[in-house]
């Protein structure tokens, strides 16, 4: 297989194990950092994967960034929009430059990714677009205002840019992870994690791997009729119409 993909926060957490999976599938693959410089070598020397530094939710950055990308490897054809933050805290304590630097990561950086490779993907009439939502971007989460709008645009993203790529032979796809076990959640203070484990029918938090598992997937030819979609990965915690 000769196909680029481009998973963006894509060398730790959740991006790394989408990165591993797609690797492991035969494409060619590209990580996207922001700025930890140590976990960006330690992913590159572990997997061999290509990693670039640009800041996503930057358009000019991003355009750059492409660009050295496909300057390097080739056009790009599967894009992950993973790359997401939180900064969180109560609505009435929400300074803008909270909501303006999540929405940033979190929302824009999808326009941004996907604007600069829409139009190579519908030239050659194939492309995967995979956006990384969230359970709160679905239910909602106190204190996340932020970062539960950006991740509930995300699936609006998805299914509005799905109808466009469609006679194009493109699909556009998002993938909601649940409490899933990474850095970020063991990060929880184990009284609260405890909280949240009780809550997840299947009594576990997810594996990274799980959802490495579903976005390759859904980034191979063989998902080509699956389009506009939300897979729901979280244990039954919360189950969407």
């Amino acid at each position: 297989m000769n196909r680029i993909a481009l998973v963006t926060g894509g060398t730790r957490g959740i991006g790394k194990a989408i990165s591993i999976a797609l690797k492991a599938k035969g494409y060619k693959v590209a990580a996207n950092y922001a700025g930890n410089e140590a976990a960006a070598k330690a992913f590159h020397d572990e997997t061999g994967i290509a990693t670039f530094k640009f800041d996503v939710a930057d358009y000019d950055a991003v355009a750059k960034g492409i660009g050295e990308i496909e300057s390097q490897l080739g056009p790009i054809d599967v894009l992950v929009n993973n790359a997401g933050i939180t900064w969180d805290g109560p609505f009435h304590k929400m300074s803008k430059e909270q909501w303006d630097k999540v929405i940033g990561v979190d929302l824009t950086s999808a326009f941004n990714l996907t604007r600069l490779v829409w139009e190579g993907m519908r030239e050659r009439s194939f492309g995967r677009v995979i956006n990384i939502s969230s359970i709160n971007g679905q239910k909602g989460q106190f204190g996340q205002v932020n970062y539960s709008a950006a991740k509930a645009g995300l699936i609006g993203f998805t299914k509005a840019l799905a109808m466009e790529g469609a006679r194009k032979g493109i699909t556009v796809n998002c993938v909601a992870p649940g409490y899933i076990d990474t850095d970020m959640v063991a990060d929880v203070p184990e009284d609260v994690l405890g909280k949240i484990v009780a809550t997840i029918p299947v009594g576990r938090l997810g594996k990274a791997s799980e959802i490495g598992d579903m976005v390759a997937y859904l980034a191979a030819d063989e998902a080509g009729f699956v389009t506009g979609a939300t897979m729901t990965i979280n244990g039954a915690q919360y189950i969407a119409g």
